[in-house]
């Protein structure tokens, strides 16, 4: 029963929350941004990692053994995580300038090369947890502090470590500081949702408990 509603409910409900407050922006106007392409073919990279190394089982979502409800709530799943993980690289992409491009390169190589490296689930998810992190800091922190018109002890002290470089290619357009919090939020929400999929390890698993 558990398993049902969490297949049903509980994993539609934290990957479409994803999706839609990953895409909020709060700038001199709220506005949404849907993922872009180039987001949609890394959510797409994820999806095969996910299933490579174990953390997703599609065969426990969608089988002949499954009745046609059950086969549909599988295909919820599997399409909200699809949206949500382009959605997380989307939010974690700068919007212009140098850092899109080196971000952009950087989540394409780390995909392919993490497909390549074949992790099993807890490395994976502990990969997930460093990189999504790290891009974290680097956008909401580091980067909102060079953009900050302001100009904040921290935003003087990188603008004196990055003395000698156009700092035009590396600001970004100020947004509200709630986004932050908000982004921090879709990242936590998304990977306890990565670490509730159904996967190899619980299946192979749970063959051992009592009926």
């Amino acid at each position: 029963m558990i398993g049902a509603a969490r297949e049903a409910i509980v994993l539609p409900l934290m990957f479409l929350t994803v999706a839609l407050l990953g895409g909020l922006q709060m700038n001199s106007a709220t506005a949404f941004a849907p993922p872009s392409l180039f987001a949609l073919v890394l959510g797409v990279l994820m999806l095969r990692i996910l299933v490579r190394s174990g953390t997703l089982a599609p065969e426990r979502l969608l089988s002949s053994s499954r009745r046609v409800l059950e086969n549909a709530n599988g295909a919820v799943v599997l399409v909200t995580l699809w949206i949500a993980s382009a959605q997380i690289f989307t939010l974690l992409i700068p919007a212009s300038g140098l850092p899109k491009v080196a971000f952009n390169v950087y989540f394409l190589l780390l995909m392919l090369n993490t497909a390549a490296a074949d992790p099993d689930r807890p490395r994976l998810i502990h990969s997930l947890a460093v990189t999504f992190g790290t891009a974290f800091v680097l956008k909401f922190v580091v980067l909102s502090a060079l953009s900050d018109p302001g100009g904040g002890r921290l935003a003087r002290v990188l603008q004196a470590l990055l003395e000698g470089i156009t700092l035009g290619t590396l600001t970004q357009e100020t947004q509200h500081p709630a986004v932050g919090y908000v982004a921090f939020f879709v990242l936590a929400l998304f990977l306890t949702g990565v670490f509730m999929l159904p996967s190899r390890t619980s299946a192979r698993h749970s063959r051992w408990l009592p009926a």
